[in-house]
């Protein structure tokens, strides 16, 4: 059946013509007695004529449009930053959570160690990175259950890869760092997208507060 509003627009535009067409899947040429005196639509009703008021209505459409919307992600802030070095690799972040311009918590922390060998920085939305640690935990547990030893850095490295990119069509909102000793006893950072493309570098930083400590790396080291 013909909707309020469609059925407002109609007689707008019919101009006055009392009867409205009624669409429905068995044909036919029904009819809904309409009347519109400029501020109140009258309805036809099988036993009474049913008085719609419409001036005060806001169906946020046709009189004050807004907008409705609904992301899945949110952005928890949060910084991290790793450096690499011939025989070490360090690796911090600020412990703060927060949403907006609101501080949830001063005391979560954004570094989560896959081996003993490595650690995983990340920042941004905090259930997408809870469960990105879930998933790399799993991983790792059943590729150690496996090979019987822990899983070398470069190997850590290319599992996270492809893990950020086997989600790629709807990717975690997660900004990773990843810094370890590789098997040479060499320090290694990675540095990673949105969807699993990465690269070993001498340092690296991600999250709220990239933009400010990478300049910085730069030129200090």
């Amino acid at each position: 059946m013909t909707s309020l509003l469609s059925a407002t627009a109609a007689v707008h535009g019919r101009n006055g013509q009392s009867c409205l067409p009624i669409h429905n899947s068995e044909g036919g040429g029904a009819t809904i007695p309409v009347k519109f005196d400029g501020k109140n639509l009258h309805v036809g009703h099988a036993e009474q004529d049913l008085a719609i008021d419409g001036s005060g209505i806001d169906h946020g459409i046709t009189q004050a449009p807004y907008e409705r919307r609904f992301s899945p992600y949110e952005f928890n802030g949060g910084t991290t930053l790793a450096i690499s070095g011939p025989d070490y690799a360090v690796v911090a972040a600020d412990p703060r959570l927060s949403s907006g311009y609101e501080i949830l918590s001063r005391n979560v922390s954004k570094l989560h160690p896959l081996t003993e060998k490595c650690v995983l920085g990340s920042a941004g939305c905090k259930t997408d990175v809870d469960q990105l640690r879930s998933v790399l935990d799993i991983k790792m547990k059943v590729y150690k259950h496996n090979h019987r030893r822990p899983m070398a850095t470069p190997s850590v490295a290319q599992m996270l890869g492809n893990t950020l990119y086997y989600k790629r069509f709807f990717p975690y909102y997660s900004f990773n760092v990843l810094a370890g000793i590789d098997s040479e006893g060499k320090g290694a950072v990675y540095s990673y997208d949105a969807i699993g493309s990465f690269e070993r570098t001498p340092f690296s930083a991600s999250g709220s507060g990239q933009s400010f400590l990478v300049p910085l790396m730069d030129n200090v080291i």
